[in-house]
């Protein structure tokens, strides 16, 4: 369905169109004088050969040198407004690429997480300063280059006109036989390239287990198939740019011949011999040059394809009107949800409220859902059915960027970005530096923090010092606190501590709850148990049961005795019967 409104993309290149107007109309000017040696040409032999005056040759020369500079100025012109249009194309489109790229990756749930776009964005540009897009402006001067032919000579036009048809031929065939096969290519390596990215982020798993060969040879089959498709798309369009070219310099060898015969017949002046072919030459080095370089052009269109996609995806979003800041009421109403990507759903029909300031665990055993739950309940996941509802409002009717200081996330998998310790814990906004050391204490971090080397002001990361897994997670755990959340989600927040970090996590929860903040936490250890309010129990994807965290405790303990009573009966009755 064609779009009635104007994306980031078509935006942009909008605002660039007085900027390639002034190419078209440099590009005017500079075609115009590349006609400048012909009749230079024609001027020597017509006037100084044959009459013998240095003095014209010598004005001539003068007056085509001073030509020829300026046309070499335009075209730097030329080339330096398109610097500046690519420039101003990615100073206005990167932020909202980066968006789009991050929306994408948090809709497939991080299986398409990569920088594609940004790429696709780089390439764009980078195509845009080259000479193939200077052919696409050079090419509509070939019918006045093919007029002035004529204007010589009728055959040298009709030999002009023909020489066009069969490189405009030759290009349309280069189109079809490498167009589609390029795009694929580029498709098999874009998706290459992600399982590149997924291997090296999992790359302690893969080297521990010894499966790099294996996925090596997984990563070679889809490689190689992408090096077959750019060998034959280079095979192909390599053939059809040697016969272009070939075709090119026999055309203006044989011109020659034609002048020849046209000059020995006094058709034609000796000078317009060279000068046609010259001229010739000239008018279809554009259609050379855009046969040389339609890879690039063909990449490049699937990249603003690919751009124009995403960046349509980003515009349709609808602005969200600005709510009051959260209390904390959560009310969830026949939840369903699914992963990314896939429609079986992991959580089915879960309805349950959660009053501000209440302390709720999720527990029950493993792929109950519980993980799937908190992702729907930060608004990270889209429900296929039914809604989390903040104070009321649809969690997902809430602007991220205006809500996300009052919401606190502690995931599973613990992320920590490079740059200092504060920064993190900041989420990398405008550091308060009392509220940092405020979060750092309640999430009990404070003194460890205190004695990196240094300090709060300590690089983690790639270019600084690397933390354990449980200072991972405290950090984590400050980063969550930051600020004034009102909903926070804790993730088996405990998984990575010891004792210490256990009792810090139980202070920790006990100053949110002061705060009025509503807590969730998943987890499987029964100490953090006695911190809560309410607990919800979940099984197989549904609730199995929810209320306060004394009767629910209360209900398990009676469950697991009967169970275990069951088991002893049954095993009486079995030794009884083999008495």
């Amino acid at each position: 369905m064609r779009s009635t409104h104007e994306n980031s993309l078509q935006s942009a290149l909008n605002t660039s169109r007085s900027s390639f107007l002034s190419i078209g109309f440099f590009s005017f000017f500079i075609n115009a004088l590349l006609l400048v040696p012909t009749f230079y040409m024609l001027q020597v032999y017509g006037r100084v050969v044959t009459g013998g005056s240095l003095s014209t040759l010598s004005m001539l020369t003068l007056i085509m040198t001073m030509l020829l500079l300026t046309m070499g100025s335009l075209e730097w012109v030329r080339s330096r407004i398109m610097v500046r249009v690519s420039t101003q194309l990615d100073v206005l489109l990167s932020r909202q690429v980066y968006k789009a790229g991050f929306k994408r990756a948090l809709e497939s749930g991080g299986m398409d997480a990569s920088a594609q776009s940004l790429s696709d964005l780089t390439g764009l540009r980078q195509f845009l300063t080259g000479n193939g897009l200077f052919a696409f402006f050079d090419a509509p001067w070939l019918p006045i280059y093919v007029g002035v032919m004529f204007l010589f000579h009728p055959w040298y036009g009709w030999a002009a006109l023909g020489c066009a048809v069969i490189l405009l031929l030759l290009a349309f065939i280069n189109e079809r036989a490498t167009g589609r096969t390029l795009a694929q290519a580029n498709k098999e390596n874009s998706a290459a390239t992600l399982d590149i990215n997924k291997n090296l982020r999992n790359a302690e798993v893969i080297e521990s287990m010894g499966m790099l060969g294996s996925l090596m040879d997984r990563w070679s089959l889809r490689h190689a198939r992408v090096l077959i498709l750019q060998s034959r798309a280079s095979d192909k369009g390599g053939l059809i740019s040697a016969i272009a070219k070939t075709f090119r310099v026999l055309a203006q060898s044989l011109i020659l011949g034609l002048g020849a015969f046209l000059a020995v017949n006094h058709e034609i002046s000796p000078g317009l011999v060279i000068a046609g072919s010259v001229l010739l030459g000239r008018a279809l080095a554009p259609i050379d040059l855009i046969i040389g370089s339609w890879k690039g052009s063909v990449i490049a269109r699937s990249q603003y394809t690919r751009l124009n996609t995403v960046l349509e995806k980003l515009h349709a979003e609808p602005q969200r009107m600005c709510l009051p800041v959260p209390q904390g009421h959560v009310h969830v109403e026949n939840l369903v949800v699914a992963a990314p990507g896939s429609k079986t759903p992991i959580i089915r029909g879960i309805s349950f409220g959660a009053p501000a300031g209440s302390v709720v665990g999720i527990i029950g055993p493993s792929a109950s859902g519980k993980s799937t739950l908190g992702r729907a309940l930060m608004g990270v996941w889209v429900p296929q059915h039914g809604v989390v509802r903040l104070d009321g409002a649809d969690i997902s009717l809430w602007d991220k960027h205006e809500l996300g200081p009052h919401m606190g996330y502690l995931p599973q998998d613990i992320e920590l970005f490079e740059g200092t310790i504060s920064e993190n814990i900041a989420r990398f906004a405008d550091i308060d530096s009392e509220k940092v050391v405020h979060a750092a204490r309640m999430a009990g971090v404070h003194e460890m923090i205190l004695l990196l080397p240094q300090g709060y002001d300590t690089v983690i990361g790639s270019e600084g010092v690397n933390l354990s897994g449980g200072q991972r997670q405290r950090v984590g755990l400050a980063r969550a606190m930051y600020g004034t959340p009102r909903l926070i989600l804790l993730d088996e927040p405990n998984s990575n501590l010891d004792e210490v970090g256990e009792r810090a996590l139980a202070s920790a929860i006990r100053a949110l709850k002061l705060t009025g903040a509503t807590i969730f936490i998943i987890t499987h250890r029964t100490p953090i148990l006695a911190q809560l309010d309410r607990i919800l129990v979940m099984s197989n994807g549904g609730v199995s049961m929810y209320g306060p965290s004394n009767q629910v405790i209360a209900e398990l303990d009676a469950q697991q005795l009967a169970a275990r009573q069951k088991t002893t009966q049954g095993a009486t009755g079995t030794a009884a019967a083999s008495v």
